[in-house]
């Protein structure tokens, strides 16, 4: 019983971590007469049931449920010093390197998020 516990104290801790980087906006229904043909996101932009793009480096999809995007850059947690994390939002990409030389990638063990 003691490991099931921890073992869920552990899983409840991720959660705040899990959350900054994945969310989910519910389908809105203005009318209950008319059914819905998508989703509709925070610009106003309509997509389908079933779609999938790519904004601000996010993967979104839309679904009965709503929309759902999550982050393509990981997340680090826990970065060693003498290293710097680079991020290319215009690829969607992150790098790690030294930071003594960015041209140098770091070979450090770090802890990520996806």
């Amino acid at each position: 019983m003691g490991s099931l516990i921890r073992v869920v104290v552990c899983v409840l801790a991720l959660v705040p971590v899990c959350q900054a980087q994945c969310f989910f906006q519910g389908l809105e229904t203005k009318d209950s007469k008319t059914p819905t043909k998508g989703c509709v996101d925070k610009e106003g932009k309509q997509h389908v049931f079933g779609s999938s793009w790519v904004k601000d480096c996010y993967d979104c999809s839309c679904s009965k449920k709503g929309i759902s995007c999550c982050n393509k850059i990981p997340k680090v947690v826990d970065l060693p010093a003498e290293c710097e994390l680079v991020v290319d939002r215009k690829a969607c990409s992150s790098r790690l390197v030294m930071k003594s030389d960015k041209t140098k990638d770091c070979n450090s063990p770090i802890s990520m998020v996806l």
